[in-house]
């Protein structure tokens, strides 16, 4: 009989299942409770109940685990430091959508060398998340591959789906059944309806089919995801992190049922595609903020222990330490710099009664 399936794949590899992974990489109890309370911060900034904003910053994909928990430890001093104002949550992305070619992050590519060790990817990351929680920060990844999370989302304290899959029925039902807040970029054409459409459709129940924990394909069904938002990063027409941008962002939300809940990233398209202009975005955002804005919920940065971006050399040895090897990044120094004075202002704000007065 002539061969009419799988007539294209070349090979099938078995691949651990999420159950056997986690008895090698366990969460402790004590993991467990930090995992915990750091989704309950998270969720209730969402929700409006906590005043603070969530502060997500980190490089834009982690590829050196040892240069990812250095960029951590100080991350965790930033992040105490500015406590009472910020929510820190890093950012762990380990999957890159790309729009052609590219290396596709660490878990697909860990080697770098497009031999896509995918079992060994996962494994590097679900350590590196519990390695990060040790430090005793919060983690948020990007959600692409959808039977990743079977791996991972344990781990995680908030996550996001990415501009080019927030169309997708496949990810507003895995959105609709994670276990952590999600939030929903705005298309690359910066029209906000199908974020605001995938926000609405996770916040309810849904069926859809996945692997279950220990190997087995499964239905599950969801009873929604409450903690749903939108994440605000320009377009091609510009940026759209701007009061008005926001305000009919906040309608929109407002016209389908859902709570308004924004955050602003302040690299893409917000950012023009230019790493260093990423502080202004900050900076306006931090002002909208400190004039009584309470649609936005917080902000992203791309931020790495030193700045800019570099190629991927054919000889590894020959990469930079703590460059980003996708999105340029701002360094650690610049990166202190601003959200500690970012933080400052909103204290200011505070001791003014919560805004600044109105000239």
């Amino acid at each position: 009989m002539k061969k009419i399936q799988d007539i294209r794949i070349r090979e099938i590899e078995p691949l651990t299942t999420p159950k056997a992974m986690e008895d090698v990489s366990p969460v402790s109890e004590e993991e467990s409770e930090k995992i915990s309370s750091f989704r309950a911060q998270v969720n209730a900034i969402i929700k409006g109940e906590d005043s603070r904003l969530l502060a997500i910053i980190g490089p834009c994909s982690i590829h050196d685990t040892k240069a990812a928990l250095d960029y951590a430890a100080r991350l965790k001093k930033l992040a105490d430091s500015v406590s009472d104002v910020f929510f820190v949550v890093m950012r762990t992305y380990f999957e890159k959508p790309r729009t052609a070619l590219g290396w596709k992050g660490l878990i697909t590519d860990p080697d770098m060398d497009e031999s896509c060790d995918i079992e060994k990817g996962l494994r590097i990351a679900r350590k590196l998340l519990i390695d990060i929680t040790d430090i005793g920060l919060p983690v948020g990844c990007e959600v692409l591959d959808p039977i990743v999370p079977q791996y991972t989302d344990e781990l995680m304290s908030w996550s996001s789906i990415g501009a080019r899959t927030t169309e997708s029925q496949t990810h507003r039902s895995l959105a609709s059944g994670l276990s952590v807040a999600v939030g929903f970029k705005n298309s690359t054409s910066g029209d906000l309806t199908a974020a605001v459409n995938a926000a609405k459709a996770a916040s309810r129940p849904a069926s859809f089919i996945g692997v279950s924990r220990d190997g087995r394909l499964a239905v599950f069904r969801s009873s929604g995801n409450e903690v749903t938002h939108l994440i605000l990063r320009g377009g091609d027409q510009g940026p759209n992190y701007y009061e008005d941008d926001v305000e009919e962002a906040a309608k929109m939300m407002e016209k389908t049922g859902l709570t308004p809940a924004v955050i602003i990233d302040c690299s893409h398209q917000n950012s023009r595609k230019d790493w260093t202009r990423q502080k202004r975005v900050l900076r306006a955002v931090i002002d909208q903020v400190r004039w009584g804005d309470s649609w936005i919920r917080g902000f992203m940065l791309e931020s790495n222990i030193n700045e800019g971006s570099q190629k991927i050399p054919q000889d590894l040895r020959e990469l930079k330490y703590g460059v980003s090897v996708t999105d340029g990044c701002i360094g650690w120094e610049e990166t202190e710099r601003i959200v500690m004075n970012a933080a400052s202002l909103v204290r200011d704000a505070r001791t003014q009664g919560g805004k600044v007065e109105i000239l």
